[in-house]
């Protein structure tokens, strides 16, 4: 069932790029539980954009689309992450490692560390890896699009 989903997807993406005109190819890994389809190619700053942007937005449309093919081929919808040239994955690392260096400093010096507003995916990876540290607490306070992530350590 799932390497049907997967094709589904493929061969969704493979149209998408084709419809642009965009040269790549396309991978699918699963790391850590979650199911990445990676695209490689050398003109990814259109895919990407500035900050990502263009990633997102495509990102929620080839989920939209994926959802709605597989619904009609009576497949259920499957979970994942688009990523091209692995800059999702390079971006998910540098957030884990500034929310793990931030709790840290949380710890050290016994404070509350406020992050930089983020967006809600950003977020939900460090309450996620700092969810791991036992004498750390996460929140996220403010209203969007300044929402931030809060790093409290916890006396034990």
């Amino acid at each position: 069932m799932v390497e049907q989903q997967i094709k589904i997807i493929l061969t969704l993406l493979e149209e998408i790029l084709d419809k642009m005109t965009v040269q790549g190819k396309i991978e699918c890994v699963e790391l850590d539980g979650d199911r990445i389809f990676t695209i490689k190619t050398k003109e990814a700053g259109i895919l990407i954009g500035e900050e990502g942007k263009h990633l997102i937005a495509l990102s929620h449309v080839v989920k939209k689309m994926a959802e709605t093919r597989l619904r009609i081929a009576n497949l259920e919808a499957l979970s994942f992450l688009l990523d091209v040239n692995d800059y999702q994955r390079k971006r998910i690392e540098e957030i884990k490692n500034i929310a793990r260096l931030n709790a840290q400093r949380a710890r050290f010096f016994k404070k509350e560390i406020e992050m930089d507003p983020m967006s809600a995916y950003d977020r939900r990876i460090i309450h996620a890896i700092l969810g791991e540290y036992p004498d750390i607490k996460t929140e996220s306070l403010g209203e969007e699009p300044n929402r931030r992530v809060v790093i409290k350590p916890v006396v034990l």
